[in-house]
Parts: C-alpha cells; sequence; structure tokens
C-alpha cells in the first residue's frame, strides 16, 4: 500500500482511558457528535481535537480518550471517515456532478486534494474518480 504514502496503523494503550468516568464518557460522546456530526463541524478543515475540546469545556486527553472508546478510532480518522462518506454522497449524486474533485473535497473539509485522495484510498482502496465511475457504471447497469 505505498500509495499515497499510507502507513500502518499503531495499536496504542493510554493508561488515561482507563481513568475517565463512565458518565463522563457519555456525556462527553453525545456533545462531541452533535459537534462534530449535526453540527457538520468537521467540514472546517481547520477544526481540531483542540478546537473541539475548547467548544466542549474540557481538554484535549478527555476528547482522545472519548474517541476512542467509544468510536474505536483516533480524531483524525473518524473526521476523515464522515468526510469520505459525505464525499461518496456527492460523487454518486446528480446534483454534484459538475463539481470537480477539488470542490468535493473543499465541500467535505479536506485542506487540499492530495489529503482527500489519500484518506479516499486508505478507507475505500480506489481513487475519488475510479469510484465515481464505477458507481456510475453500476448505476447505468441497473437501468437495464
Amino acid at each position: 500500500m505505498s500509495k499515497y504514502n499510507i502507513t500502518e496503523k499503531k495499536e496504542k494503550n493510554a493508561a488515561y482511558r482507563s481513568m475517565v468516568k463512565a458518565e463522563l464518557v457519555d456525556e462527553l460522546y453525545e456533545k462531541i457528535v452533535t459537534e462534530l456530526f449535526v453540527k457538520k463541524k468537521y467540514r472546517d478543515p481547520k477544526y481540531s481535537a483542540k478546537a473541539l475540546a475548547e467548544d466542549l469545556g474540557t481538554n484535549t486527553r478527555y476528547i482522545s480518550a472519548v474517541v476512542n472508546l467509544r468510536f474505536h478510532d483516533n480524531y483524525s480518522t473518524i473526521v476523515n471517515e464522515h468526510r469520505i462518506k459525505e464525499a461518496m454522497y456527492m460523487l454518486c449524486d446528480k446534483r454534484y456532478e459538475n463539481y470537480t474533485m477539488e470542490e468535493i473535497s473543499k465541500t467535505v473539509g479536506f485542506a487540499n486534494r492530495q489529503s482527500f485522495y489519500a484518506a479516499f484510498f486508505r478507507m475505500k482502496g480506489m481513487s475519488p474518480r475510479a469510484y465515481k465511475e464505477a458507481q456510475l457504471k453500476l448505476m447505468k447497469n441497473n437501468k437495464k
């Protein structure tokens, strides 16, 4: 998987994760979901875990712990996965057929096309363009 400079994910076990109370985990989880996904702050390429922690009145260690415990991943990965899911939708929707890859990339929150392509390839195993072509071909075949 050397394409797009993708490295293997390393498993870490931070001690502070087990010290966060379950009630706080539940409360922060709901707030994280609301801030990131309901309010769509994931679309802001500069919206970091630090900014999220400030918005929620907590610290980045708690954000990291809750994201790891509840999403079983890290902040960047969950944000990028959500962005890619939205991009996948846009790539197949007629309303966005005239959008360039750069426009889709920016709309869903990537800072640049390269990071969009790398994240998309990491998640789907193909480029956004290849995904779009495959989906359009599939939709065309289903209409027959």
